[in-house]
C-alpha cells in the first residue's frame, strides 16, 4: 500500500481540521457525521480493524503505534504490514461525543 495513495483517498472526506502532514503522517480532525464514509474507505484500503478484534495484537504492531499514542478501548486500529513499511490508521474519539481524531502513518 502507498502512503501517497491511502491520503489521497481518506482526504475525499471532510474534515474538520488538518493538524499534520507530511511524507509518511496524517492527523485530522473530523465530525461524528463524516465516520461512516471514512471506515467504508479505511475498510475499502486495509481490510477489517486490528482493533478491536478478539485476537491480541502483536509486538510488531504494539511497537509501530506506540510512537503515536498507541491504542486503547474505544479506539480503531486498521493496519497493514508489507515488506518494505507499516501502515496504519487510528480513530480516537472524543470525549463530547461528536469528534474524532484520525492519525494514520507509514513506518
Amino acid at each position: 500500500m502507498q502512503f501517497k495513495q491511502l491520503k489521497k483517498e481518506i482526504k475525499t472526506v471532510t474534515f474538520e481540521s488538518v493538524r499534520a502532514e507530511n511524507e509518511t503522517y496524517f492527523e485530522a480532525v473530523l465530525v461524528k457525521e463524516q465516520l461512516q464514509e471514512l471506515n467504508r474507505q479505511l475498510e475499502a484500503l486495509f481490510g477489517p480493524p486490528a482493533w478491536p478484534s478478539k485476537a491480541t495484537l502483536s509486538p510488531e504492531v504494539q511497537e509501530v503505534i506506540e510512537g503515536f499514542g498507541g491504542i486503547m478501548k474505544g479506539q480503531t486500529l486498521y493496519f497493514v504490514s508489507e515488506p518494505a513499511c507499516r501502515v496504519f490508521a487510528m480513530l480516537w474519539p472524543w470525549q463530547d461525543g461528536q469528534h474524532i481524531t484520525l492519525k494514520t502513518g507509514q513506518k
